[in-house]
Formats: C-alpha cells, sequence, structure tokens
C-alpha cells in the first residue's frame, strides 16, 4: 500500500483533491461538525438510495453534469453569469454547492432546515432580466418554483446518470433515488418534482421543447465551467471527470452548449481513477462516517 500512495496519485494530490471540493483538506470544513448535530436520521438514512449514490465517488462527475446542464437553460444561466462568484471565486461557489448537497444528505432535519434558510437567504437576491430562446426580455427569480424546477431536475439527473453511466449500482433502483431526492427541494420552496426516473425525463422532455436555447452568456459561462483555474495536475483530472460528464449528455443539450460529444470509453477510464481515488481516501466521505456516528447514537439511547 506505501508504494501505491507513492505512485502519481499520492496523499497530497488527495488532500488538494478534497481542499477544492469542500474547502478543506481533510476533508472536514466546519460546516461538518453540524452533520454531527440533532437528534432524528434526517431525511434519507444509510439504507437510501440518496446515501448509496452521494456516497459514491461518481459525484465528482455528477456535479460537472449538473452544472453543465443548468447552462443550457437562459434563466438560470442569467443568474450565475450575474450573480455568481463563478469567476473570482470559483472554489468558493464549488465548496458552497458541496456543503448544501452533503448537508442535505447526511445532516439531521433541523440542519438540513437550516442550511436551507442560508441558500433561500441567498437566493431570495438572485433576479433579474434574461432573454429567452426567441430573443423576448423575460424577468427571473431563482425562487421562482419554475426554475427551482430545473435546477433540481438537473441535479437529480445529473447524479443519476453519472452513476449509472460510470457503471455504479443502485440497489434499490433509479425510481427511489429520484423520489426520495424529492425531499431535498421542498425545504428550498419546491413543493412538487418528479417522482420517478420516467417523470423526471418527462418533465427534462418539457423544458427541453419549451425553455432550453443557447444565448450570449452561454459560451462564457462554459467555457468557464470547462476551464477552471485548476493547477496542471487539477486540469488533467478536471478534464478527465469533464470528460465522463459529457459522454452521458443528451446530443441537442450539447449543442446548445457547443460541446463536442464524447466517448463512453471516458466512462471506463473515470471509473477507473475515480476507484483509485476511493482507495486514497476512504471506503466514504468524512461526512458520512460522521453522521453514521449520529445515527448510532440516536439508536443507542
Amino acid at each position: 500500500m506505501a508504494s501505491f500512495h507513492n505512485f502519481f496519485l499520492t496523499k497530497p494530490l488527495a488532500d488538494k483533491f478534497r481542499e477544492n471540493v469542500s474547502g478543506s483538506k481533510d476533508g472536514k470544513p466546519d460546516w461538518v461538525a453540524s452533520i454531527a448535530q440533532g437528534g432524528d436520521v434526517g431525511l434519507f438514512g444509510p439504507d437510501s438510495a440518496v446515501w448509496e449514490v452521494h456516497g459514491s465517488m461518481a459525484t465528482l462527475v455528477g456535479g460537472v453534469r449538473a452544472l453543465l446542464l443548468q447552462a443550457a437553460h437562459p434563466a438560470p444561466l442569467a443568474g450565475v453569469a450575474q450573480h455568481s462568484r463563478y469567476e473570482s471565486d470559483p472554489m468558493g461557489r464549488l465548496a458552497g454547492t458541496t456543503r448544501w448537497l452533503t448537508i442535505t444528505t447526511f445532516a439531521a432535519t433541523e440542519v438540513i432546515e437550516s442550511e436551507a434558510k442560508r441558500v433561500n437567504q441567498m437566493h431570495s437576491h438572485v433576479r433579474g432580466e434574461f432573454k429567452d430562446k426567441f430573443g423576448n426580455t423575460e424577468n427571473y427569480r431563482a425562487q421562482d418554483p419554475n426554475y427551482l424546477l430545473w435546477v433540481h431536475c438537473a441535479f437529480t439527473d445529473s447524479f443519476l446518470k453519472a452513476h449509472l453511466g460510470l457503471g455504479y449500482t443502485i440497489n434499490a433502483g433509479a425510481d427511489r433515488y429520484v423520489a426520495e431526492w424529492s425531499k431535498s427541494a421542498i425545504p428550498l420552496g419546491l413543493s412538487v418534482a418528479p417522482m420517478s426516473a420516467a417523470e423526471l425525463e418527462a418533465t427534462l422532455d418539457n423544458f427541453r421543447a419549451r425553455d432550453l436555447a443557447r444565448v450570449e452568456a452561454t459560451e462564457s459561462v462554459v467555457k468557464f465551467i470547462m476551464n477552471p483555474p485548476f493547477n496542471f495536475g487539477g486540469r488533467i483530472f478536471y478534464r478527465l471527470i469533464a470528460n465522463a460528464a459529457i459522454a452521458t449528455m443528451d446530443p441537442n443539450e450539447l449543442k446548445i452548449l457547443g460541446i463536442k460529444g464524447k466517448s463512453k470509453l471516458w466512462l471506463k477510464v473515470a471509473r477507473f481513477f475515480l476507484d483509485l481515488f476511493r482507495l486514497i481516501l476512504g471506503p466514504e466521505s468524512p461526512s458520512q462516517s460522521v453522521a453514521r456516528e449520529r445515527i448510532a447514537r440516536i439508536s443507542n439511547q
């Protein structure tokens, strides 16, 4: 094992990876302590499909895919371009998204509600104008249920298809994952979300036919998503997972984004390296371990 750690996927690289994703080299930013708090299992639990999917390394591919897919909708794209700190603090934005996803997946209900308030407070300021697919000027608010639904579906579809595309399994099935993860949208103000993989695809089809389009800001935002300011090693690894993400995307969405399709072989290459990272980082994330400890404490009371 020591010789393996001296391979090019070294512990320093793994530490840098953790820092990029969560904001902390050990994978335990300050907010992870909140996952230890609370007196219930949370929205999901160890036997849930959500824990199975979000506890896998496939979330790295799913996260990049979600950013790209969201950019295919002119309204959320305008929100990113006009309000996000993606250019000045891309790692901070990534860490913030990781925080919400991780807390919602593993924390107790009261902690999830607190995190949702934080996110809702930020979203309350995200509003403005955008050009729709026909060139008409429309108003948008990040808290509009229609846009919340698109972002939720983009996340759900991306994590699901990345997980399955990489060859990981979901013991409880894709429908259960979609139904379970619909609960995550409620604290953010979305009361109705797809409850099966078929409903998810039908909802996405509605957005594809009605709303998705390439607009003026598409090129610059997509260019930044595809070329974040990582160091040399980070850029190589990021490009690997980005190519895997692209390999799972719909050709029409890629056309809107101005991205060429990628071979499914990238999924096999990405799976190999993700499994290597899992060996280095351990069988599960620190957040998941902390959640298990909280649940064990509750069970023993």
